[in-house]
């Protein structure tokens, strides 16, 4: 299950749920370390599917002696960074077909240029 630290507060005895507020001592859930073996499996996972369910998740979380509320959340994190890599990749292909239109600009410039366009989807 999830490491928690000891209990910090006055009062010993914790609450059912210590990592919710309001009781007499908070609990911080311990951050969990990944093996490189263990990386190295959930990435090559990864870049199979991007999505881990059912049975499959089960399999994995217990090869690779996890929980699969861990498997669940590195996936979980994983799809953030892959979506932020991919948007940070259309933007810098974006950037390079940008033109740089010139200080002074009229309208026949622009009428004859607007031909010229060409939209990329990427």
């Amino acid at each position: 299950g999830l490491e928690l630290s000891h209990c910090v507060g006055a009062n010993s005895l914790c609450p059912a749920v210590p990592w919710r507020s309001g009781g007499p001592c908070k609990m911080k859930r311990v951050r969990t370390v990944f093996k490189p073996e263990q990386l190295e499996r959930l990435e090559q996972e990864f870049l199979k599917q991007q999505y881990m369910v059912g049975t499959e998740r089960v399999d994995l979380a217990a090869t690779l002696h996890l929980t699969e509320t861990q498997v669940k959340v590195w996936f979980q994190n994983r799809r953030i960074k892959w979506r932020k890599q991919s948007m940070e990749q259309k933007a810098a292909k974006l950037s390079q077909f940008r033109v740089i239109q010139p200080a002074t600009v009229d309208s026949t410039d622009i009428k004859d240029h607007e031909e010229d366009t060409v939209d990329i989807e990427l």
